[in-house]
């Protein structure tokens, strides 16, 4: 085999794999105060295979609790190899829905000569309140749950609404990824990377089949570009959403 077919070969593979955005909470549910410090995890990765994406500070990072908007700024960087990601803590106070985001700088990938935009959320539950997590929080794109987001098995179906500038995403392209945190290894490379449609309505499922936390990540172009170099760029504007599974006790 030449160095072309390998140079052929190796792209592909790294196309294969999908850019996810991570927003990522110590604990997706919380009982008592011992669980309400919350830490929040910041990355850009690809996370079935453990690969990391350097992840500038994020534009905006926040968290949506009663209907108002809270901007986190105690993010601190941290370093995984020459890559950077961040942390942010938050202490939980009341019961609510609590809804962590974060807005990323576009990411140029020269192997697809684009930018990419992964807004990124998670939901969190704390102590019963139940209430309010199907509502979206006013992202330029978004995955509204349509199963409750938090408090699944494994094996359960997760359901979702994409929004892009507040309309349904049809016929969009949803990435799904396990966070493999055990060193899971897949039987081939279209096994990393799950994919499903949205329908008319933007909505889609999957089921999860592993303990853990799961991606899901529906891929539009945005309407604006971006222009580097003297050139303009399509931006691939994500709309990312973590939800966790567990196994029974």
């Amino acid at each position: 085999m030449n160095l072309k077919s390998l140079f052929v070969i190796g792209s592909l593979a790294c196309v294969a794999w999908g850019h996810f955005g991570v927003v990522i909470p110590s604990n997706s549910t919380i009982d008592n105060p011992s669980q309400a410090k919350e830490k929040i995890t910041y990355k850009f990765t690809h996370p079935f295979e453990g690969v990391m994406m350097n992840l500038d500070k994020p534009v905006e990072a926040g968290v949506f609790v009663g209907g108002k908007k809270e901007i986190i700024s105690n993010l601190s960087e941290k370093k995984d190899g020459k890559m950077s990601y961040y942390e942010a803590r938050y202490n939980i106070k009341e019961p609510g829905i609590y809804q962590f985001y974060m807005d990323p700088k576009p990411y140029f990938e020269p192997a697809e000569d684009i930018f990419i935009r992964h807004i990124t959320k998670t939901i969190v539950n704390a102590y019963g309140y139940g209430e309010g997590w199907d509502e979206p929080i006013g992202l330029k794109t978004e995955i509204i749950p349509l199963t409750r987001p938090y408090g699944l098995y494994k094996g359960n179906i997760f359901s979702g609404k994409v929004l892009y500038k507040g309309k349904p995403a049809k016929n969009a392209i949803v990435e799904i990824e396990y966070l493999n945190s055990k060193s899971l290894k897949a039987p081939g490379e279209d096994y990393i990377t799950q994919e499903v449609k949205t329908n008319e309505l933007g909505e889609f499922s999957f089921a999860m089949p592993l303990a853990g936390w799961w991606g899901f990540s529906a891929l539009s172009e945005d309407d604006e570009t971006i222009k580097k170099d003297g050139k303009e760029y399509p931006v691939e504007i994500g709309a990312v959403i973590w939800v966790e599974t567990k196994d029974y006790e």
